[in-house]
């Protein structure tokens, strides 16, 4: 049994690089990396000022993916997120949990 789960742990840390890969060429491929970086302000915040300012709960994920979907204002300053209604809602709570995940 010990050998099972070894293995187990070993290949989830073999995968995690690969999904967070994953969200990044998905966060390309969604235009979201036009107005946002992984640690750097652009038009919009960082990543990882996203992940330092709302804690990884269902509730925040749910929020945040649908503001991915339907865009949003006044929480980062003047400049609104336009809506990205061609993000599914899948790959928006993808997206999330993958800023989520950046905090430091």
């Amino acid at each position: 049994m010990k050998t099972v789960v070894k293995i187990f742990v070993v290949a989830t840390w073999l995968t995690l690089p690969q999904l967070a890969f994953a969200s990044e060429e998905l966060a390309q491929k969604s235009n979201c990396l036009a107005c946002h970086t992984v640690d750097k302000k652009i038009l919009g915040p960082s990543y990882k000022d996203i992940a330092a300012k709302y804690e990884n709960t269902p509730e925040n994920v749910a929020m945040l993916a649908e503001k991915v979907r339907n865009g949003g204002s006044g929480n980062w300053g003047q400049i609104p997120m336009p809506p990205n209604p061609l993000v599914s809602e899948e790959d928006a709570k993808t997206l999330v949990e993958w800023v989520l995940s950046l905090k430091e």
